[in-house]
């Protein structure tokens, strides 16, 4: 996957994908915690986790739109469109049960919600899964490609000449 965003020539997007999720894993233990049984306050921390995660998964949308400016229209483009849309569905089922809780004078969570936020996480496995397809897609292509000194032999005006040692 070709990437505008990059970390040390790695798309950053499906590593930042990787803090909502984390997040949001978080603010569904604070409340199944909450709904067993557990003290009050674990609802609200689960409530505002899950508001942060919402915060993560927005700028994690605009690093995936970026990126995809530059996805050649193949079956990297189809994963990729297909990562954000997942994604973006995990996200909006946690909006859901935010917008619920936020009228709440307690923002505790209760069981159809925690349910929810359970079937979100199913879905944003799926989505775990097709940003790991990325990467090995990514690696793929980037394996093919030369590294280090190598990659400024094609270079015009390049000024290093690359002299193989004689065996």
């Amino acid at each position: 996957m070709e990437s505008r965003l990059r970390v040390q020539g790695n798309p950053i997007q499906p590593m930042l994908v990787t803090f909502p999720f984390g997040l949001f894993v978080s603010a569904a233990v604070f409340d199944l915690a909450d709904v067993a049984g557990g003290p009050a306050f674990l609802g609200e921390v689960g409530y505002w986790t899950a508001v942060a995660a919402l915060v993560a998964a927005a700028l994690t949308t605009v690093a995936g739109m970026v990126d995809l400016w530059d996805v050649r229209a193949d079956r990297t483009r189809r994963t990729a469109i297909t990562f954000n849309l997942v994604n973006a569905a995990m996200a909006a089922l946690f909006l859901l049960t935010c917008l619920i809780r936020a009228q709440a004078p307690q923002r505790g969570a209760n069981g159809v919600e925690v349910a929810v936020e359970l079937l979100a996480l199913a879905v944003g496995s799926v989505g775990v899964w097709l940003g790991s397809r990325l990467m090995r897609q990514f690696d793929r292509r980037r394996a093919a490609e030369p590294a280090g000194f190598e990659a400024l032999r094609d270079i015009p005006g390049a000024t290093v000449e690359i002299i193989r040692p004689k065996a």
